[in-house]
């Protein structure tokens, strides 16, 4: 195994089993290694309790067992001022947001880079799933071996400057031997459970974690046709295909079938629905905006695939590259629930992540009724 004493590493520590693991194995590649643990959110949950407190902890626990020194910073206000406030923002315009996809561009490679590089860090590492690669003159992004947690969607906004200061040492390893690894060792976060909810802030009783910052109005809840079949708590709580929390069962005159959101209408604060799934539910079309190639900017009309979420499977689509930055996509099978707000990332057959951009301008396959 090649061997680098002369470089130095800074991990970022979460207090997770996977960025535990990430930093075990390259002090094992003898890289002199850094802990840096971020505090990103300072408010307790439901419960009381600070899981930050509890997350520091383990990465204590684990740069003690390992051997490397451990350090905090704190970026509570660059979050909420880069992650959160968007955040905010898109559910009050009644968009989806993805706070995952920027809090890795605007923290964890951002101010987090830029002071691991102040320290004199060759690199920083994280415990992310996927993998790097330097090639005809580029640092590209790929998938990772592990395809179940690849997370390469998430780093979809990252630039040259950013990627190229990056290692991903799980890259080839799947989550299992991870959990394996961290179990030989005795570390405490070997059975953890991986952390879910909202970026940083965790499981929160979603709509009582947003009424307290923003304001929600109650409002009709319609089929297609325009009947007004009830009321919902707030637009900005339903996304689409969304099947749960409506409360429509047992209306007289529909087939016994789940109700889903068809669409939002923010100006008259609607909630459109359907009951059982429909054509309004798909769209043949969409456009990017604000896109971001990781390496090569394309140019012209290219066929690639797609992923307009996380955990979907790629889907093919034609690429008309209208100009830098926005991107319109054809799908070759319309695609169910495509969200305002959410990102659509490319990847090309060989699993490399050519860049992301956020969904706007959908084309359905068939309009609701106005």
């Amino acid at each position: 195994m090649e061997k680098n004493n002369s470089k130095t590493v800074v991990v970022g520590l979460s207090g997770g089993v996977d960025s535990s693991v990430a930093a075990y194995l390259l002090k094992e590649q003898g890289y002199n290694v850094i802990g840096l643990f971020m505090l990103n959110w300072e408010e307790n949950d439901e419960g009381g309790h600070c899981s930050a407190e509890q997350d520091f902890e383990d990465v204590k626990r684990v740069a003690n067992k390992i051997g490397i020194p451990y350090y905090t910073v704190n970026y509570s206000k660059e979050y909420y001022d880069r992650v959160f406030k968007y955040f905010l923002d898109e559910y009050s315009r009644g968009f989806t947001p993805n706070p995952d996809v920027m809090c890795n561009r605007e923290i964890k490679f951002g101010p987090f880079l830029d002071y691991a590089m102040s320290l004199g860090a060759d690199y920083i590492a994280t415990g992310h799933y996927c993998k790097r690669v330097d090639r005809d003159g580029f640092t590209r992004l790929y998938k990772a071996h592990d395809l179940t947690k690849d997370q390469s969607y998430f780093l979809n906004q990252l630039n040259q400057a950013q990627l190229s200061k990056t290692l991903f040492p799980l890259a080839d390893i799947d989550k299992v031997k991870v959990r394996e690894i961290a179990k030989s060792l005795g570390l405490s976060t070997a059975e953890k459970k991986d952390s879910t909810g909202i970026c940083f802030i965790g499981e929160r009783n979603f709509r009582k974690f947003l009424k307290s910052y923003l304001l929600a109005t109650k409002g009709n809840i319609v089929d297609l046709d325009g009947n007004i079949l009830g009321t919902h708590e707030g637009v900005m709580y339903y996304t689409i295909g969304q099947r749960r929390g409506l409360n429509l069962g047992g209306k007289n005159g529909y087939d016994a079938d789940r109700w889903f959101v068809v669409d939002k209408d923010v100006k008259t604060n609607t909630l459109i629905v359907n009951c059982g799934e429909c054509d309004e539910m798909f769209s043949t079309a969409c456009t990017l905006t604000d896109f971001n190639w990781i390496a090569e900017k394309l140019t012209g009309e290219f066929n690639c695939n797609v992923k307009l979420r996380y955990r979907q499977p790629d889907q093919k689509a034609k690429v008309k590259v209208i100009d830098e930055h926005t991107l319109r996509l054809e799908f070759d099978v319309p695609q169910r629930a495509v969200t305002v707000g959410q990102f659509g990332v490319l990847y090309a057959d060989n699993g490399e992540c050519l860049g992301g951009g956020r969904i706007e301008g959908i084309e359905k396959l068939k309009s609701r009724k106005s």
